[in-house]
């Protein structure tokens, strides 16, 4: 952007957490209502950056008591904000709160933060953190490698070519400087190359796909376009998506999760995008029994034959890619996360010296029992609760993931941020909202 704009500077994360701060509370704190839940959903929000910032400062200074203090700190903040979901059913009186500013006003605004939150993946070159993780995952995609047994301990389940883009973390406290940014090796740079160009091109499309999302369900189901906008800028302001603006293992589930939403009277489509999503980071598969039990009275066929479908593309492409059997089951083993909780690599906060690793078990027990307590309770869902519980279920799993559980807010920030704006939706039930035919015929006028 220096190029463009005359002596531009990157806005430090830790500047930008207090200008952002306050130009949440200017447009979407209500002033005239100190004690409504909007201002303690703003509050929390906010509260989520303090923690980032301590997580990435005690990792460049090697501190493991800042980190440690960031992750405690994102952790009982997310409580907060899981209680506050888990209690979003129960809220029936949903008063109109619009925000501060006017439609034109919130559009310009969103457009050009959205602006240079691209240009910034644009601009931004991968660190050496940031391409240790491909390097990793080059193994299974080098035919002529041997497959590295130990790839889903060390980076997690999930699709495994995904694995291979490097992270572009837009936005940091501090930037090292990166001795392997030309590769000795032509081939490898020419490889390095095209996978930071797919990685920067699939995070921009991600973005844009969420903040669309959000837009398309705040005009289409909520009947308010300007509800969808609002929720929209808040995405954009959030110093989250300033940091991890070209993360695609971040932002692209979430763009799926949100646009299976926005496709929820078509059941078919929800399903094909949270297969889509469940191949590409494995964590949505845990959406599947809130799903199901949101459609069993009327789709719930018709979803899960979109689930398969999706799952089903994903293996065949990397059926494609393998060069033998035993690459397969490896890539196979990664997508669908085939692994013993105990046998994980922990990074992050389980990986802390002052954790014991044994107590994350029980929270992932807890984890479990909730998920099999929205699947049947309330009873029956609609859209609202179908809203509340996703972004229940994506946060809580945050809790136990084993590779720096806490920071992958996108995956419920979008869907988080239209409970906080939604109106009553308790009509939105599936049996009312979809067709009983598979192919429904147009009605006449």
């Amino acid at each position: 952007m220096s190029d463009i704009l005359f002596h531009y500077h990157r806005v430090n994360p830790t500047t930008w957490f207090y200008l952002s701060s306050l130009l949440t509370i200017a447009l979407f704190f209500k002033f005239n209502r100190l004690l409504s839940i909007r201002n303690l959903d703003l509050v929390g929000l906010i509260l989520l950056a303090p923690g980032i910032l301590a997580v990435e400062y005690g990792g460049y200074k090697a501190s493991v008591t800042d980190q440690q203090l960031g992750f405690v700190w994102i952790f009982a903040v997310s409580a907060a904000l899981l209680t506050r979901m888990l209690c979003d059913s129960m809220m029936v009186r949903r008063p109109m709160l619009e925000p501060n500013l006017s439609t034109g006003g919130l559009l310009f605004l969103g457009a050009a933060l959205l602006v240079f939150l691209l240009a910034n993946v644009i601009s931004t070159r991968p660190q050496r953190d940031d391409v240790a993780g491909a390097a990793t995952a080059a193994r299974l995609e080098a035919r002529d490698a041997e497959v590295d047994v130990d790839q889903l301990a060390r980076l997690g389940p999930g699709y495994p070519l995904l694995f291979l883009l490097p992270q572009i973390s837009t936005q940091r406290i501090f930037f090292a400087p990166d001795p392997s940014a030309v590769p000795a090796d032509p081939g490898e740079a020419g490889r390095r190359m095209v996978n930071e160009t797919t990685a920067r091109v699939m995070a921009i499309a991600s973005q844009l796909a969420i903040v669309a999302g959000m837009v398309f369900v705040g005009w289409r189901h909520f009947e308010n376009a300007r509800l969808g906008i609002a929720a929209a800028v808040l995405y954009l302001l959030l110093p989250y998506t300033a940091t991890m603006t070209g993360r695609v293992d971040h932002v692209l589930p979430g763009a799926l999760v949100i646009w299976a939403i926005a496709a929820y009277r078509r059941p078919v489509v929800a399903g094909v995008l949270i297969g889509l999503a469940i191949g590409t980071i494995y964590y949505p598969v845990f959406l599947l029994p809130l799903w199901c039990s949101f459609y069993w009275e009327r789709g719930v066929r018709r979803f899960a034959l979109g689930v398969a479908v999706a799952l089903a593309c994903l293996v065949v492409a990397l059926w494609f890619t393998s060069p033998d059997t035993t690459v397969l089951l490896g890539q196979l083993r990664q997508m669908f996360g085939w692994i013993f909780p105990s046998e994980v690599s922990l990074e992050g906060f389980w990986a802390l010296p002052s954790q014991d690793p044994v107590f994350r078990l029980p929270v992932l027990a807890g984890f479990v029992a909730l998920m099999a307590t929205l699947a049947i309770w309330p009873t029956p869902k609609n859209l609202g609760t179908l809203l509340s519980c996703t972004a229940v279920v994506l946060l809580g799993s945050q809790f136990w993931k084993a590779h720096n559980g806490g920071l992958f807010m996108a995956w419920y920030l979008p869907v988080l941020l239209l409970v906080v704006f939604r109106p009553n939706l308790e009509n939105r039930v599936a049996v009312l909202m979809l067709s009983p035919e598979w192919f429904p015929r147009r009605r006449a006028a």
